[in-house]
């Protein structure tokens, strides 16, 4: 079970080079105050990572704009076909994205509209271990 999700506040839908970025993790004594991020302290490194989120929610259109994003690491499940009872499990960070649209209507998006919303890149799982340090 993991206890950590990042949290990523876009203060003007659209502008994804502004935002806040919030890790929100328990340490060995519990829960920690919130750790937050500017654009400006995302390492380099982490950067790509970062890229991949906002390549996701490019992906709502036009009549959407996210507003906030939840970033929760999981496991998925994929069944082989052919061998009966075999799967394998990948490690992988699941995006939930509140959006508004110009009348400023609120909707969530989840992974199982949007597949995209699931990252399997191991380059976003490193991302979401760097911020909640698990």
């Amino acid at each position: 079970m993991n206890n950590a999700e990042i949290q990523i506040q876009f203060p003007r839908p659209g502008k994804w080079d502004e935002f806040t970025l919030t890790a929100i993790y328990q340490d060995k004594g519990g829960y920690r105050p919130p750790a937050r991020y500017t654009p400006e302290e995302i390492p380099a490194d982490q950067a790509p990572a970062m890229q991949a989120v906002v390549s996701a929610l490019v992906g709502l259109g036009e009549d959407w704009q996210a507003v906030q994003v939840w970033a929760r690491r999981n496991w998925v499940f994929h069944f082989l076909r052919g061998e009966a009872g075999s799967y394998q499990t990948k490690e992988v960070v699941i995006l939930t994205v509140e959006a508004i649209n110009a009348q400023r209507g609120r909707k969530l998006f989840t992974a199982i509209e949007y597949p995209s919303f699931v990252l399997t890149d191991a380059a976003a799982v490193a991302f979401f271990k760097y911020f909640t340090q698990s």
